[in-house]
């Protein structure tokens, strides 16, 4: 009897154990690959040896020249998970294999999340299928490069944040994974007043202060100021600004942008709009058939299981407020002057799709619905052929 209540203490939680097989599940299907473009090793290089600008090895390393340099503009944060390894392995340190962990951190942060809200195991490992396979999060963390491992991260720590928000709610941990999440994809930056909001005020009841609000403030601040003072330095060094003027140098020299204005602007709405609702992949009179373009394919196509969204009921103030996440998240990519080029189905989306997912385990509270499993099984399928195109066509060698 004592070992077994010993056994039960030490057992892995479920939550750690999915996070570890989706883990797995993308490195088998990265093929132990090393993404070409480890922007993020070349600037956690930079960063071991007390610099900004990398050492660039050529043009198929997208990196903005500055003043004589050459300097990454993507938020830092995936190259700070790197700097352990790339100060043993150096510049040979894997970024993908990164990529694949975040995706597994991903997944085991959702299926906690799942189990906050009471679903039960299947209804967890459906939920977990599509945020894994029917988005694409697993196709970004099998290649791992510069632009997708930001996204597979951003997703992990905007989960974690999620899942700290609604259980213990340590302020300082709060700041850390909001910070994460932030200094992977900036566009999440719009949640910081929603994530203080939700912090501060109670859980139950009219909205008004908790009793332990100044503890929790103090803890975010003692996190969020010292990284923001972090954020302004680096600026600094790089641009002789406070502020992040990196892409908007890039878009003024970039192609696709103009030697002018902002790389936001309502002109580019339409263009956007038809990305993620209306983009197709090219039908074929021979073999694989369907060719999904560089450009992407719309989420209508690929991950149609979003939808699924619109059954989150209760919690209500749980449900507004990841709308709303969902909403500011989405709405700066829908202005923005490029839709994610290149990939398959529209990587931007992963900004808003933590939060799309996590309301879709509050709908599946209520059971899934008889057509939401074709839905998600449609979606997930979708997301693996994605994942064999690119592996058999657009990067065979890699």
């Amino acid at each position: 009897m004592q070992r077994f209540l010993l056994f039960n203490r030490l057992a892995v939680p479920r939550s750690v154990l999915v996070g570890v097989a989706a883990f797995f599940v993308a490195w088998i299907v990265s093929h132990g690959r090393s993404t070409p473009y480890n922007n993020y090793v070349l600037l956690a290089e930079a960063f071991l040896h007390g610099r900004l600008a990398i050492d660039w090895p050529g043009a198929y390393i997208d990196a903005l020249a500055y003043n004589g340099a050459h300097y990454i503009i993507e938020a830092p944060f995936p190259a700070i998970l790197l700097l352990p390894f790339v100060a043993i392995f150096g510049t040979g340190a894997n970024q993908t294999l990164l990529a694949c962990a975040l995706g597994g951190l991903a997944i085991g942060a959702l299926w906690r999340i799942g189990e906050h809200y009471g679903l039960d195991i299947r209804a967890n490992l459906w939920l977990a299928v599509f945020a894994f396979a029917g988005t694409d999060l697993l196709w970004a963390a099998m290649l791992g490069d510069v632009w997708f491992i930001a996204n597979v991260s951003a997703f992990a720590f905007a989960l974690l944040l999620w899942l700290e928000l609604r259980t213990a709610k340590r302020g300082w941990l709060v700041a850390l994974y909001l910070a994460a999440a932030v200094e992977s994809r900036f566009s999440l930056v719009v949640i910081a007043p929603l994530v203080l909001a939700l912090l501060l005020v109670a859980d139950e009841g009219a909205p008004r202060l908790h009793p332990q609000w100044r503890s929790r403030l103090i803890g975010f601040l003692a996190v969020a100021l010292p990284v923001a003072a972090l954020w302004v330095a680096y600026n600094l060094g790089r641009w002789g600004t406070w502020d992040d003027i990196g892409y908007a140098m890039w878009f003024h020299q970039d192609p696709a942008g103009s030697p002018y204005g902002s790389p936001f602007a309502l002109r580019y709405l339409p263009y956007q709009l038809q990305s993620f609702f209306l983009q197709m992949p090219t039908v074929l009179s021979g073999f694989p058939y369907l060719r999904p373009e560089m450009t992407g394919v719309a989420l209508t196509w690929t991950s149609p299981a979003l939808v699924l969204v619109a059954w989150a009921r209760r919690p209500l103030r749980d449900t507004i407020v990841l709308w709303l996440m969902l909403l500011a998240t989405w709405l700066p990519n829908l202005v923005y002057y490029v839709n994610g080029f290149a990939q398959f189905g529209m990587r931007h989306a992963l900004d808003f799709e933590p939060f799309a997912v996590v309301l879709i385990a509050i709908a599946l509270r209520r059971g899934i619905p008889r057509w939401g499993y074709p839905l998600i099984l449609y979606s997930a399928l979708v997301g693996l052929w994605g994942c064999w195109y690119w592996n058999a066509f657009i990067r065979p060698g890699n």
